[in-house]
């Protein structure tokens, strides 16, 4: 019996586990069993990968004069395991690894990087590798692992050269990774990897006439990460401002930007030519969406929904009032706990969530250009904002009523724009930073309220007191109490204090207190 032994990776969640094949060639009627709980398309591969290595054969004979084929399909009946066994696998990017395994295991060549090496990479039916999901949280998996090289499609290799300490190479064809692990063949690399400047182009916000009062509270929720409700009627501009908002957000840390550049990875949203994400995304999904766009999910293992695309940028629900119920609840445990956990029958996904969420919503169904004019029973308007619950509407910190601007706002001259709005932004988030940085925290919104409360970061009676008085009139919950504060440090930051005031407290407070009934 003749075994091969080669590694890929298999992805749960954002994460990836290396995943060891084998291959054995056995006596009796010559076929191939798969098994290491795969789904359908992994099931199927045993089909492409006999297919890639016959016609690869048949194509290297032909060139070689009928000598030199570099590969050849063995004969008997083949098994191909995949360890773990218990761990769900799904899609196709273990091909390529499965058809290295079926070689090792006849003995078509010598494996010397077999041992130290990774494979990914779909084959089609002719032996050219194709490009998959997840190369780059797969490439972080196997250099953890302590594998030296990882050999992909070549439409992945950019993505996956942004981990640094292990060696990566691009194929396009099955023929040039046989040729590679005989020592016969370079695969195309990446050269090291040069910091990129973020370079923000998009609306700004000096196309924004009036609503002094709203673009103040954007600029507040983009200096502490805090979410933000707008409410008002149409065409006043509650979408224009949410889609500045990108603008004065500022650029992703190293860090960060591999986090979110990993999740994008998964949901197959990577760009070929600009593999990182540097900028804060922005997800705007349609108001039909389901809960499994939302949060995450789908058939077998889980995948990252609209929340978890807008992790460490900006989730916005425009006409918020339109979605369903159960699609506004699902995002409280996102909101409070940065991450979604779905369970399926095949285990549970984790995806991180720490999203900044704006809400856009007109007062009601009818939603006339003058509030006057509106034909809507008061029991109507109740209803129409009654979707957002008094539990999602907690974790909102910011409220904002957005009135039609009067003539001489229209008539005035530019407003400030993004770049200058930005400065401030990035000095809040830097002081921030700072403050938090030995904790882990990065920005205001992140703080536990427990935190906030006692210790060296607990406020004197006299500058909390508008917070008593809230909290004893039941105008507010012990959360909104713990995200007040959160939200006055933010207000702190931007005026350049060293802590909040007493004023910055109640400005806090009248933040949370108006814009929404």
């Amino acid at each position: 019996m003749k075994l091969g032994r080669v590694r890929s990776v298999a992805i749960n969640g954002v994460e990836g586990v290396v995943v060891e094949i084998e291959a054995s060639i056995g006596q009796g009627l010559p076929g191939v069993h798969l098994v290491g709980l795969g789904d359908a398309a992994l099931k199927e591969a045993k089909d492409r990968v006999r297919a890639a290595i016959t016609n690869t054969a048949a194509a290297s004979k032909g060139a070689d004069g009928g000598e030199g084929a570099v590969a050849k399909w063995p004969e008997g009946r083949i098994t191909l395991a995949l360890s773990p066994a218990t761990l769900p696998k799904s899609g196709s990017m273990y091909d390529l690894a499965l058809a290295l395994a079926v070689l090792a295991a006849g003995n078509d060549y010598a494996p010397a990087y077999l041992e130290k090496s990774v494979f990914l990479g779909e084959l089609a039916l002719d032996g050219r590798v194709r490009p998959v999901r997840g190369v780059l949280p797969a490439v972080v998996a196997a250099r953890q692992a302590g594998f030296t090289h990882a050999v992909v499609p070549l439409g992945n290799v950019a993505e996956a050269g942004l981990v640094s300490g292990i060696e990566v190479g691009g194929a396009s064809h099955l023929r040039e990774v046989l040729a590679w692990l005989k020592g016969m063949f370079v695969l195309d690399t990446v050269g090291p990897r040069q910091p990129a400047r973020s370079v923000v182009a998009g609306p700004d916000l000096c196309d924004v006439v009036g609503q002094d009062e709203a673009r103040y509270a954007m600029e507040v929720a983009a200096a502490g990460a805090h979410h933000l409700l707008l409410t008002g009627p149409p065409g006043i501009g509650k979408t224009m401002l949410a889609r500045r908002l990108p603008g004065i957000l500022p650029p992703l840390n190293e860090a960060e930007a591999l986090e979110v550049t990993a999740i994008h990875s998964i949901a197959g949203g990577l760009p070929s030519d600009h593999p990182l994400i540097r900028d804060a995304p922005f997800i705007a999904p349609h108001h039909s969406t389901t809960v499994t766009a939302m949060i995450g999910g789908g058939t077998g293992m889980a995948k990252p929904g609209a929340v978890s695309r807008a992790h460490r940028g900006v989730l916005f629900l425009d006409e918020c009032a339109e979605l369903g119920v159960k699609v506004l609840e699902t995002l409280r445990t996102p909101l409070e706990d940065g991450e979604v956990r779905v369970a399926r029958r095949d285990g549970v996904a984790r995806f991180p969530a720490r999203f900044q969420l704006i809400l856009a919503a007109n007062p009601c169904p009818c939603a006339p250009a003058n509030d006057v004019d509106c034909v809507c029973s008061p029991t109507a308007r109740r209803r129409y904002l009654g979707k957002l619950s008094g539990p999602l509407m907690d974790r909102v910190d910011i409220r904002v009523r957005m009135d039609p601007p009067g003539t001489a706002a229209l008539a005035g001259g530019p407003a400030e724009s993004s770049a200058v709005v930005r400065e401030r932004v990035m000095a809040a988030r830097a002081a921030a930073r700072e403050r938090w940085l030995t904790h882990g925290w990065q920005t205001n919104a992140e703080v536990p309220g427990a935190v906030l409360r006692r210790g060296d970061f607990r406020l004197p009676g006299s500058v909390v007191r508008p917070i008593e008085l809230f909290l004893r009139d039941g105008r507010v919950t012990a959360r909104g109490a713990d995200r007040a504060l959160r939200l006055a440090w933010t207000l702190a930051d931007l005026s350049g204090d060293d802590q909040p005031t007493e004023n910055h407290v109640a400005q806090a407070l009248m933040f949370r207190d108006r814009g929404y009934n």
